[in-house]
């Protein structure tokens, strides 16, 4: 567990990365680093329920990393959240992007970053288990299953 939480920390020292203090990333640099967070804890809980074709682990996944699934996500949780998280959330949510969603409303997608922009500081924060214990929660509280 503690190997998992200290992830971010291993790797910047790893590959010799100054120190930083993440209180001072850009919400849309958090959303960058949530972005694959997400994905990797979807991926995780997708390959851990049994060895598939490849074609149909990617088919399962993009039903949970998507904008709107995202979206929908951040909405079930949002009263769970602690102050400083919705902080983040809401800092996530109100930045400026410079892409546009593919697939997605534009409401949708800026609630998707905001969701990442959490993920992202909450991986760089060594909070992994809340991380995952968030999207536990919102799988739960949409129905969604794995």
């Amino acid at each position: 567990m503690e190997e998992s939480l200290n992830m971010f920390k291993r790797l910047t020292e790893g590959f010799s990365c100054g120190e930083t203090d993440i209180r001072s990333y850009s919400p849309l640099t958090l959303a960058y680093i949530g972005d694959g967070i997400y994905d990797l804890i979807i991926r995780s809980a997708v390959v851990g329920h049994g060895n598939l074709p490849a074609s149909k682990l990617h088919k399962k996944v993009t039903e949970y990393v998507n904008a709107a699934a995202q979206a929908a996500m951040i909405e079930a949780i949002l009263e769970n959240l602690s102050e400083e998280e919705e902080a983040i959330y809401k800092r996530g949510r109100n930045a400026k992007s410079f892409t546009k969603a593919k697939n997605a409303s534009t409401g949708d997608y800026r609630k998707a970053t905001g969701f990442e922009a959490l993920m992202g500081y909450l991986y760089l924060q060594g909070r992994t288990e809340r991380a995952i214990e968030l999207t536990r929660l919102a799988l739960k509280k949409l129905n969604m299953e794995l």
